[in-house]
């Protein structure tokens, strides 16, 4: 239905992809302009950075279109319209990922992927057959471990209620985190961002395999291989969240 909806005019949604895409695309601006100052950034190359900033954009934005939408969860909690998801025959989570559905996220996922391509083609990577099969494993578990993420921070509306800048700031502030090298950040935010939430596994882990830089903090060679476990792990976990917010779930009443 959003879907028709979005495409009945045309002009306008092109527009507003195109939009989209201009707008996203003002963070790697944002990028190029410190690198016009700068030789390099923590020690990795503009190419690099595009590597990390493409994997990482492009996987959010997989995630982003399909269940960018949990963060209105905890409006429709307030107002009491969770109630009508709960009586219609379709999965819970299938309609809170399916309300409001913008296709025009689109923009965001061509822009990653046009970084992305820049950073392939342009950064000095030693190609393998590992490393070349590594970059689609990381772009599907990327998108998949953001998608736990929008999920454990819906679960966690259902406590909360009014939580949504919360969970941007784990969705939105964690693909722009993942933009940049872990070399400029302190060795306990990698810690957190490693072992806590893992969303190092989103790129930054597997990225330094393949780029051969060194990673802040020490793992084995193999842990660049671990993105799909890692994906699968805390699907598992948000997964487990979900079911118990949606358990403890009280109405509104009348």
């Amino acid at each position: 239905m959003w879907i028709r909806s979005t495409v009945a005019y045309r002009t306008s949604f092109v527009l507003t992809v195109v939009g989209n895409l201009l707008l996203t695309g003002l963070d790697f601006v944002g990028i190029l302009l410190m690198f016009s100052q700068v030789d390099s950034l923590g020690g990795w190359s503009l190419p690099e950075v595009a590597f990390l900033y493409g994997l990482s954009a492009t996987a959010f934005g997989v995630a982003d279109l399909t269940l960018g939408s949990m963060d209105a969860l905890g409006g429709r909690i307030r107002d009491g319209s969770f109630d009508t998801l709960l009586v219609r025959p379709v999965p819970v989570l299938a309609q809170v990922g399916a309300d409001h559905f913008a296709l025009r996220r689109l923009g965001r996922i061509t822009q990653g992927a046009l970084v992305l391509g820049y950073g392939l083609f342009a950064a000095d990577i030693d190609w393998t057959v590992p490393k070349a099969l590594l970059v689609p494993v990381m772009l599907v578990s990327g998108a998949v471990i953001f998608g736990a993420v929008f999920v454990a921070g819906a679960a966690f509306q259902f406590l909360a209620q009014d939580a949504a800048e919360v969970q941007n700031a784990f969705t939105y502030g964690g693909t722009t985190l993942l933009q940049y090298p872990p070399s400029v950040f302190g060795k306990e935010l990698v810690r957190g961002v490693t072992f806590v939430l893992p969303l190092a596994f989103v790129n930054w882990v597997p990225a330094a395999y393949v780029l051969e830089r060194p990673y802040p903090v020490d793992l084995p060679q193999w842990a660049a291989f671990l993105p799909p476990l890692v994906a699968l792990g805390f699907c598992a976990l948000s997964g487990l969240a979900w079911r118990a917010g949606l358990r403890a779930y009280r109405s509104t009443g009348s």
